[in-house]
């Protein structure tokens, strides 16, 4: 398989993007048609841009909008905390629509990924005690999402203070949306909180499954990859608004 690891930054958004080279100019055009939906609606309402709140979509709306007010509603979030999974799976929808069968992209913790092969995904949390775990992600039946949120790590906004809350589904965006909820979750950071976290998260329909580490402790529910050990890069980590 011929792949290619490319880094790839427009305004505030900062991709780390694995795929064919042949379909670079196709993930690009693709970045840059994200935004312009995103800053098109922001620029129409910026209370889309700003709320903490679930958003009812507009039947004028893209595609892309709907799906973030859908899966923000589900969460119970702002339609924001899904804003680098929509830039990411629609990235890589666009590049499966013109014959890429491998790519992964990720934006800042937020990937969406459609493989043909075994793909190890590490997890960077801040705690010393888990600094080397990652996900051994099976080759995918169509798109699929991983998605965090620290409290401790990145720039993107928490209202807890988790070291790291991921999510697992086939819609990345829900994934995103859902990570933020979870990670709003985790104040404290002690067994009960994280248990309770965990459980309500894996709960919402179309979600997978979900981890939490926190001040030393993982709480994981529902399905979700196999944990191995890996030797975590901290200058792969992105970081980005969207």
């Amino acid at each position: 398989m011929n792949t290619v690891r490319v880094h790839y930054e427009v305004g505030q958004t900062a991709l780390a993007i694995v795929c064919d080279p042949a379909y670079l100019d196709t993930v690009r055009g693709a970045v840059h048609s994200a935004r312009s939906i995103l800053e098109s609606k922001i620029s129409e309402d910026p209370f889309f841009g700003t709320t903490f709140e679930p958003y009812p979509p507009s039947k004028d709306d893209d595609r892309l909008i709907q799906r973030m007010c859908q899966a923000s509603a589900l969460a119970d979030v702002g339609p924001m905390a899904g804003v680098a999974a929509a830039v990411s799976v629609y990235v890589t929808e666009e590049a499966v629509l013109e014959g890429c069968r491998h790519i992964i992209v990720e934006n800042g913790g937020d990937i969406a990924m459609h493989t043909t092969e075994p793909s190890t995904i590490g997890v960077f949390s801040g705690d010393e005690k888990f600094k080397d775990i990652a996900f051994l992600i099976p080759p995918t039946d169509g798109i699929y999402g991983i998605c965090s949120s620290s409290g401790r790590i990145g720039p993107s906004i928490s209202l807890g203070n988790s070291g790291i809350c991921t999510v697992f589904s086939k819609d990345p965006i829900l994934a995103d949306c859902c990570a933020t909820a979870f990670g709003n979750m985790i104040v404290k950071g002690d067994r009960d909180e994280m248990t309770a976290a965990s459980e309500h998260i894996s709960s919402i329909e179309g979600v997978d499954g979900c981890v939490c580490v926190c001040n030393g402790l993982i709480s994981i529910c529902g399905t979700v990859p196999e944990m191995v050990r890996a030797d975590n890069d901290t200058s792969l980590i992105t970081s980005i608004r969207y």
